[in-house]
C-alpha cells in the first residue's frame, strides 16, 4: 500500500477519524468497533525536535488525564532526532526522555498503547515511540532502523567491514523490518486487512514486555530473555 498517512488511517478506520496533520505531526481521534481510539504520531519522514516531542506527549497525557483506559495508536514515519543546534540548546534529550516517559505513564495507568510503523523508523525518534509502546507492528515495506552500520563502526571503534560481515548472520547488526521482527523489536508485520490486524491487537497485545522472549523464539536475540531471567532470579 501507499505509505501514505491519509490512505493508511483510511485503511484503519474507514471515514470514521478526526486524525489530521498539522506540519509533521499527526494527532486525533477515531473509532473501531464503536470503541475510541487516541492516535498521534508523525508524517513526512518527520525529524522530532523539542517542539515535536513535547506536542505527542502533551496528546499522551492529556489523554490519560480526559479518558481512563483509552488505548493509544502511534503512527511512526521518522527520520530521528532533529540534528540541530537550537533543539540541542533547548535539550532535546529531554524532550525525547519526556515522551517515552508519558507513554510509559499511560501503559501503567492501564491505556493499551501500540506502535505502527508505516513509513520509516530511524534512531532515537523510533526508540521514544514504538519501542516504548505494549507492542510495536510494522507495514511491510516500512524501514526500519536503529543506527547505519557506519555510525556503528564509529562507536563501537570496530571495523565496518567486520559489522557488514556480522549483520549477514546477525539480526542486530542490521536493519530492516525482517530482522527487527526476529529480534522481537516488531512483534508482527501486517500485510493485509489493517482494521483486522489493529482490532486482534487491540485485544491480544499483552501489557508485559516479551520483546526478549519473541527474540529468543525466534533466533534473532538469543540471550536477552535468559540474562534477564538469571539477574531476577538473583534479585
Amino acid at each position: 500500500m501507499n505509505p501514505d498517512w491519509k490512505n493508511l488511517v483510511a485503511e484503519l478506520f474507514g471515514a470514521d477519524h478526526t486524525i489530521a496533520a498539522e506540519g509533521d505531526f499527526l494527532s486525533g481521534g477515531a473509532r473501531l468497533d464503536g470503541r475510541d481510539i487516541a492516535v498521534l504520531g508523525t508524517t513526512g519522514h518527520a525529524p522530532i525536535g523539542v517542539a515535536l516531542a513535547l506536542a505527542q506527549a502533551r496528546v499522551v497525557l492529556d489523554t490519560v488525564a480526559r479518558h481512563p483506559g483509552r488505548p493509544l495508536l502511534l503512527l511512526i514515519d521518522t527520520q530521528g532526532q532533529q540534528l540541530r543546534r537550537r533543539d540541542e540548546l533547548l535539550g532535546i534529550n529531554r524532550a525525547m526522555a519526556h515522551l517515552g516517559m508519558a507513554i510509559d505513564f499511560a501503559r501503567r495507568r492501564g491505556h493499551r498503547v501500540l506502535g505502527l510503523v508505516y513509513d520509516q523508523a530511524l534512531s532515537g525518534g523510533f526508540i521514544t515511540s514504538g519501542l516504548i509502546a505494549d507492542a510495536c507492528y510494522a507495514l511491510p515495506d516500512a524501514e526500519i532502523r536503529v543506527m547505519r552500520i557506519p555510525a556503528m563502526a564509529r562507536v563501537t571503534k570496530l571495523p565496518e567491514a567486520m559489522l557488514e560481515a556480522l549483520s549477514l548472520s546477525n539480526p542486530v547488526f542490521a536493519p530492516g523490518v525482517g530482522n527487527y521482527l526476529a529480534m522481537g523489536g516488531v512483534r508482527e508485520v501486517w500485510k493485509d486487512d489493517l482494521a483486522a490486524r489493529l482490532r486482534r491487537a487491540l485485544a491480544d497485545t499483552p501489557t508485559t514486555d516479551e520483546r526478549a522472549r519473541d527474540g529468543a523464539l525466534r533466533g534473532g536475540r538469543r540471550l536477552s530473555a535468559a540474562v534477564t531471567q538469571q539477574v531476577l532470579d538473583a534479585a
